[in-house]
């Protein structure tokens, strides 16, 4: 039996019956994202349950050795479909596969062995852009133009995520940030599915004067910058709602980008070619794409200024060009060295308090981001860089903590003796 006939495959005539389920992790960004899918004919939810049992189920169906990004993916899915809320029948997964050495590359076949025996009707949907699953029976198809609408729904979501932390930190109305923010989700789902998507300097713009309009405190708050693993840097679920937690701590979390990944992946591929001679015919493609969205942040970045009332993102190629200080291109399994890039440029730009949040299980991160503090902290002493470990067996009173005491110093080091 050829290897695709070992599992369920999600078929063109699915697309019509089947509800795709996908792991919760970038709030803002997903909902724009399944605007997008749904454009597209499929229809798709992004689960928000964050009960025990998730954990648990988790637990049950992974080994305790796995990495606990895939431990909360695998039992997020689990959970939903012993919930009674789906119908197994009408019901497909979504996990994303990066193709990288990274474990993530894996999920999808430890979600497949965790279905088999309960639910071994169930498919499960790769979502990657390298190929990783070629099957001609396969009815998701992630075409160029899919692709490049879809990253342009995680631009649109990082605007958002940067206005929203930026206000919400300071609003003096109670939720005024959040009903601006819930406004804009619903402008932007409805622009990503029309042909007007590509006008960011408009919707940019338009997004930047709303944000503003919102009464905040002009007292100064620590910043606190969140760098490490994808899905526990951005995901509520693996982090504890960790950005949530430093508002409630009066502070300013400062969330790097989802876009700056993406431009990190492309260069690895890019920067691989070069330094093992491995040109392909992808090659081009990731240099199309790469130049594309390096444009649009640079974009960003120069809108942001000229506006004046809000702090931009890092400029990429600063950020590329700083962190050949510390370590090199080719140090890129799992994240890389794109940590130690933005722990350095959180530092450079006055971000100097930095929590890197590290899963169980996730070898690359714990070498390059522990081993990379010290040389960030040699280029700027005053970078206070706490490292949160984020597992089942660790409690959020004890991350919690371990934050505070963070947060302590970096108070008692700007003479704030009131905390």
């Amino acid at each position: 039996m050829e290897l695709e006939e070992e599992y369920p495959i999600f078929t063109p005539e699915m697309k019509q019956t089947h509800t795709i389920l996908i792991p919760t992790m970038l709030e803002i960004h997903f909902q724009l994202l399944i605007r997008v899918f749904e454009f597209y004919g499929y229809h798709c939810e992004v689960l928000q349950s964050e009960s025990k049992k998730v954990v648990e189920e988790g637990l049950k169906n992974v080994h305790n050795d796995t990495c606990y990004p895939a431990l909360l993916c695998i039992g997020q899915f689990m959970e939903a479909l012993k919930s009674g809320r789906y119908d197994p029948n009408k019901t497909a997964l979504m996990l994303p596969q990066t193709g990288g050495g990274c474990r993530a590359s894996n999920y999808i076949h430890l979600l497949r062995k965790a279905l088999k025996d309960t639910f071994p009707q169930v498919p499960v949907i790769s979502l990657n852009f390298v190929g990783l699953e070629k099957n001609p029976r396969n009815g998701w198809h992630m075409t160029m133009p899919m692709i490049i609408r879809s990253i342009y729904s995680l631009i649109y979501g990082d605007m958002l995520q940067m206005l929203y932390n930026q206000c919400r930190s300071y609003e003096l109305i109670k939720n005024s940030s959040k009903k601006c923010l819930d406004k804009w989700i619903r402008i932007m789902s409805k622009v990503l599915a029309s042909n007007h998507y590509t006008n960011t300097k408009k919707y940019y713009k338009a997004m930047l004067e709303d944000f503003a309009k919102i009464q905040r405190s002009q007292v100064p708050k620590i910043k606190v910058g969140i760098v490490g693993e994808i899905y526990v840097k951005y995901s509520p679920l693996g982090n504890n709602h960790l950005e949530d937690f430093l508002i409630s701590e009066g502070c300013e979390p400062v969330v790097p980008s989802m876009l700056e990944f993406i431009l990190y992946y492309c260069l690895n591929k890019i920067h691989d070619a070069k330094l093992y001679g491995r040109k392909n015919v992808a090659t081009p493609v990731y240099h199309m794409i790469y130049k594309m969205f390096l444009e649009k942040q640079k974009e960003v970045v120069k809108m942001m200024k000229h506006h004046g009332v809000f702090t931009p993102p890092h400029d990429f190629e600063h950020l590329v060009a700083s962190v050949s200080r510390y370590i090199g291109l080719g140090v890129n399994m799992g994240e890389g060295w794109l940590i130690p890039a933005e722990m350095g440029a959180l530092a450079e730009s006055g971000t100097e308090n930095i929590i890197c949040t590290q899963p169980f299980g996730c070898l690359p991160n714990h070498i390059i981001a522990k081993g990379m503090s010290r040389a960030i902290k040699e280029y700027y002493p005053n970078a206070n860089i706490i490292a949160i470990d984020y597992d089942p067996g660790a409690t959020r009173v004890n991350q919690e903590n371990r934050i505070k005491l963070m947060l302590a110093n970096a108070k008692a080091i700007k003479g704030d003796v009131s905390y």
